[in-house]
């Protein structure tokens, strides 16, 4: 008679995805980087609440003694670092045959994992204190919303770069054997952003103004008061434009841009440094945009949409999402070129020189009718649309000149809007929805014929589009299955129609 013992509990989906991994630790020092984060985080938290009470602040030192005052801050340091040590010895990672995995959590325990074939780009950033130590956080940006980055970090450089190699190679379907590293792809620069022309720029904003006439403001209520202790009032204010500024320059700096076989390559900073990778065909919509102050110099601003960087306020405060800080007309043209290098027409630079400076109808864009002056009387002449092979472009704005490109498989869904002062004129919005970023298109007021065609045929150039992508795995080799000999569709079988040039189905 046998004994049966306890049955062992089925395993889950995640842990049979995880037996057999690899598992690889992040590299020491990272308690130290990510230590000296918190400090400054607490630093900056104490001396905004401290505001105006500073003097009082000082006095309370004074009484408790600083002898007091530095082995509490000592405390608070050791418990810092020794906290950080501790969610190290927790995190680790490993790369699997389809996804990346990430273990950390001390309190609240989190195991991760980004698909490879779902990887939309992968940042190499490396903060100030980083690049003493020579280390860098990989970054994985996936299809998923705000809270969808993977972030593996800190690495040696070497590391880290080994890794974004092999994780590009996985995601684009190479066959990588077992304990060999991943080829470097080769690349070719394409742009670069000169600190003269950043500087220009920036001085060209509507920030820097407003910042002056802050600071006169601040001077005259001081002298006026003759309160200097009012000061501490303005710093929130102060603060503000200065971060804006600070970032725009320090972010921005050394831009420049390449091209390999694994995507678009992109890198900047100045103080915090990031080398952006972006998988062919993950991006979702591109925006080329020129304030008014940028006009005498024909300068440009060129925005991306990629999926897997959500839109919200933290996207707003990094070059995520930057295709070209600042560039002439030409530049700007280049970095439309390297996500579409071919818009479908046949004269792409006149299309192109209409939508940045054109306005009114004509053959190749439809226009807001004479009715939406009474909703926007600066605009409406400039405000329309025209559709290429490839996509739709989408031009407004009369003091900040604005063209949006999207392609047609890029179409997520789409929607026209029309409030009471509309529906009385006869004219409706287009809305076309593509991930969350920068990057909103939309035709607004058309006329209603032309909003509801609008909306009928882009629908079907999105559906054939989508037919004719390439797939996810982009170097991926796929098998096709030999034919027949016997078969109808055997050698002398034509080939099936390809779309038309306007990006329809086959006639």
């Amino acid at each position: 008679m046998s004994v049966a013992g306890p049955e062992t509990p089925p395993a889950t989906d995640l842990q049979e995805n995880e037996a057999g991994l690899s598992w690889r630790r992040m590299h020491p020092v990272t308690p130290v980087v990510r230590g000296w984060a918190v400090i400054v985080a607490l630093v900056f938290v104490v001396a905004n609440n401290i505001g105006d009470n500073f003097g009082e602040a000082g006095e309370a030192v004074q009484d408790l003694g600083f002898g007091i005052v530095a082995l509490v801050v000592a405390a608070i340091l050791l418990v810092v670092f020794a906290y950080c040590a501790i969610a190290w010895r927790m995190m680790r990672y490993a790369v699997g045959p389809d996804a990346v995995h990430l273990h950390k959590g001390v309190l609240f325990r989190q195991q991760r994992q980004a698909r490879l074939d779902r990887i939309q780009a992968i940042d190499v950033v490396q903060p100030v204190l980083a690049r003493i130590f020579q280390l860098g956080e990989l970054r994985i940006e996936v299809a998923g919303g705000a809270d969808s980055t993977v972030a593996i970090g800190f690495l040696k450089m070497s590391d880290a770069n080994e890794l974004r190699a092999e994780l590009l190679a996985r995601a684009a379907g190479v066959e990588l054997v077992e304990g060999e590293a991943a080829p470097v792809a080769p690349e070719e620069s394409v742009l670069d952003v000169p600190f003269g022309m950043l500087i220009g720029s920036i001085l060209r904003t509507w920030a820097l103004p407003m910042f002056v006439l802050v600071l006169i403001g601040i001077g005259v209520v001081v002298v006026i008061s003759g309160q200097w202790s009012a000061l501490f009032s303005f710093i929130p204010a102060i603060f503000g434009f200065g971060s804006y500024l600070a970032g725009r320059f320090f972010g921005e700096a050394n831009f420049t841009a390449a091209v390999s076989p694994d995507g678009i390559r992109l890198r900047s900073g100045l103080l915090e440094t990031r080398a952006q990778t972006i998988p062919p065909g993950r991006v979702q919509a591109l925006r080329l945009r020129q304030p008014l102050l940028w006009r005498r110099k024909d300068w440009w601003r060129v925005d991306v949409t990629i999926a897997g960087y959500f839109g919200g306020a933290e996207a707003a405060k990094t070059t995520s999402n930057l295709l070209l800080p600042v560039g002439d007309r030409r530049a700007a043209l280049d970095a439309m070129w390297l996500v579409l290098p071919d818009l479908g027409v046949q004269d792409p630079l006149g299309l192109l020189e209409e939508a940045f400076t054109g306005s009114g109808a004509s053959e190749r864009f439809v226009t807001s009718p004479r009715a939406a002056r009474w909703l926007d009387p600066w605009s409406w002449r400039r405000n329309g649309y025209a559709v290429t092979g490839r996509g739709l472009v989408i031009r407004t704005g009369r003091f900040t000149r604005s063209v949006v490109l999207v392609p047609h498989e890029r179409t997520q869904s789409l929607a026209l809007q029309q409030g009471p002062l509309q529906r009385r004129l006869g004219l409706t919005s287009f809305a076309l929805h593509v991930s969350a970023g920068p990057v909103v298109p939309a035709v607004p007021h058309l006329a209603d014929a032309d909003a509801a065609r609008l909306l009928l045929e882009q629908d079907d150039r999105a559906r054939t589009a989508r037919l004719g992508t390439g797939p996810e795995q982009w170097m991926r080799q796929i098998a096709v299955p030999a034919l027949d000999a016997a078969s109808p569709a055997a050698p002398d079988a034509a080939p099936p129609a390809a779309p038309d040039s306007d990006g329809g189905a086959p006639q």
